[in-house]
């Protein structure tokens, strides 16, 4: 029996050995799988998509489990995210060649994002993967012992890693947009 959830305060670790108790650890993280991709994404309803992909692959995966599940889940779901962002960037330069696919967005599309928003995900969907979740996991206020966990790095170059992080991401965006 692989035990979960062990990393969470208050939270009582979970046996995923069965279907069980992948429920109780689907109920326990899910809502916070699914707000860690709509921050990147900023789509609530294709960030529930996206957070099922999530616990299936969680479910298919048994070396997710265990003392680092919640690391892994977190790990899998920026990469998705990530995932989800180059795949966006990827059909709107191809609608762009084809100029076939555009459409009005609506009110809520327009109030909900913002012009430095979009320049900040095009950015890290350019830059290296790794990078790219290390700066997403570290904003969403992960320490640098649970970052090196989340991605298997050691504790000790995790402030090298996202100084050089950073300043990939500042020099990909003065590329890109100039100084501000």
């Amino acid at each position: 029996m692989e035990i979960v959830g062990a990393e969470t305060p208050g939270l009582e670790p979970i046996a995923v050995s069965d279907a069980s108790g992948f429920e109780t650890m689907f109920r326990a993280q899910y809502a916070r799988i699914a707000r860690v991709i709509a921050g990147v994404i900023r789509d609530p309803a294709r960030a529930e998509e996206l957070t099922v992909e999530v616990f299936l692959k969680f479910w298919k995966s048994t070396a997710a489990r265990g003392e680092r599940a919640e690391g892994w889940l977190r790990k899998a779901a920026v990469r998705k995210a990530i995932d989800e962002l180059r795949r966006r960037e990827r059909r709107a330069r191809y609608e762009g060649l084809f100029h076939f696919g555009k459409r009005t967005p609506t009110p809520e599309e327009l109030r909900g994002v913002t012009e430095g928003q979009e320049r900040v995900r095009a950015v890290l969907a350019a830059i290296d993967k790794r990078q790219a979740e290390l700066l997403l996991l570290r904003n969403q206020g992960l320490s640098y012992s649970e970052l090196a966990s989340a991605l298997d790095l050691n504790p000790v170059s995790i402030g090298t890693l996202l100084a050089r992080g950073q300043r990939t991401f500042r020099k990909e965006y003065i590329r890109r947009y100039g100084k501000d």
